[in-house]
């Protein structure tokens, strides 16, 4: 794999650019609202403007770009992503700052998906689930220092200087890209053959099964700094170094779930599943005692992520030679299942049972354990290296 590395972590180190960007202005909504003269629920809508652009631009970008070549593509997406940066930070009005993160949002989805992609192809036999985890980590490292400190940043400087930094970072990475991914021909399978791909029930249900599964933890950790300091008692200084530990579980789960998937994609599938529901069915009781709540809260997050790499390799396994749309669904899957795990997580704490999200949480978790059950069986079917090698003409 060592021919491999640095590809590996400029495609890594761009996943966290963009990644970063997702939450960045949840954390600058007050001087955001401030300084474009709306309120901070208007000012919120910028949260909800680039989800939905994941979710819906994603596959439709990915879609659209299916014959261009993939090195060209992936320098494009960052050059698109730095555009909408720069709008967001120069933005005169809130509409315009709408606009810029719109613009950035389209390029995430397909940008992930097809960075996953190529970690595949350029991985050895036998370790595409270590190069997608490897990856998908600058995500992870996106939540636990890209965000946080995006937000410092954003309160000592304004919180343009943010999106200021990310468009150079998006440049440099783009720079990166082009200096050492390799050129690839256009993936040979047509727009309709990755249609089809993606209508196939496996797919449809791994792709199910990672929403419905995600949103699970989701329910609670939209909601676990009140969580921790209403119910457990902790200070709020308390609770961002927890946030700091979950999010160092999150980095150190995702890695090793990509090297368990390498060894059995389904026991990895299953027991981050079966875990995550143990861990949220005593996450109600664990809340009252703190030392059982710091462990419940770092056991949480090492599981959160870890379900990326089999999920991804699953999708991966059974798209064949026509993978990108599928995998940008699957992104967007992700970003889906968050969303949704927070209306849950928000319907449940208006109803003052802020406590007992993890009891619904364990649900969505062993619904998406049980779907599992009904896509893996036919992937046994299908040879191993097939992971591994999938994307060589992607």
């Amino acid at each position: 794999m060592r021919r491999s590395h640095p590809t590996l972590a400029v495609l890594c180190l761009s996943v966290f650019v963009v990644g970063t960007s997702e939450y960045l202005i949840s954390g600058l909504l007050p001087q955001t609202a401030a300084d474009l003269d709306v309120s901070v629920g208007t000012a919120g809508q910028a949260v909800t403007a680039y989800a939905l652009g994941v979710v819906i631009g994603g596959p439709v970008v990915a879609a659209l770009t299916i014959r261009v070549p993939r090195k060209g593509l992936a320098l494009g997406l960052m050059l698109l992503f730095a555009a909408g940066s720069a709008v967001s930070a120069a933005a005169p009005t809130f509409a315009w700052l709408l606009a810029g993160r719109v613009v950035s949002s389209l390029s995430h989805a397909a940008f992930l998906a097809l960075a996953l992609v190529m970690a595949t192809s350029v991985a050895p036999p036998g370790r595409a689930g270590t190069a997608i985890s490897t990856v998908a980590s600058g995500f992870t490292v996106a939540t636990l220092l890209g965000v946080p400190l995006g937000a410092l940043l954003g309160e000592r400087a304004g919180w343009r200087a943010p999106f200021v930094v990310l468009t150079a970072l998006a440049l440099a990475g783009a720079a990166l890209l082009a200096v050492v991914l390799p050129r690839q021909d256009p993936p040979a399978a047509w727009l309709r053959e990755e249609i089809a791909v993606v209508l196939r029930r496996p797919v449809l249900l791994a792709i199910a099964t990672t929403a419905v599964g995600f949103s699970g933890v989701a329910v609670v950790f939209t909601y676990l700094a009140p969580l921790l300091t209403g119910v457990s008692g902790f200070s709020a200084a308390a609770v961002s170094g927890l946030l700091l530990a979950y999010g160092a579980g999150s980095f150190l789960g995702n890695l090793l779930a990509g090297r368990l998937t390498d060894r059995s994609m389904s026991a990895t599938v299953r027991g981050v599943f079966g875990g995550l529901a143990g861990v949220l069915v005593v996450f109600p009781f664990a809340v009252g005692w703190q030392p059982a709540a710091v462990a419940a809260v770092l056991v949480l997050g090492l599981l959160s992520t870890a379900t990326i790499a089999p999920l991804q390799g699953l999708i991966l396994r059974h798209a064949g030679d026509a993978p990108t749309l599928a995998v940008a669904a699957n992104v967007g899957a992700f970003n889906l299942g968050a969303a949704a795990g927070a209306v849950l997580g928000g319907v449940i704490t208006a109803a003052g049972a802020l406590r007992w999200s993890g009891l619904a949480g364990a649900v969505l978790s062993l619904t998406g354990l049980a779907l599992t059950f009904l896509v893996l069986p036919r992937a046994r079917r299908v040879a191993e290296p097939r992971l591994s090698g999938v994307a060589d003409q992607a």
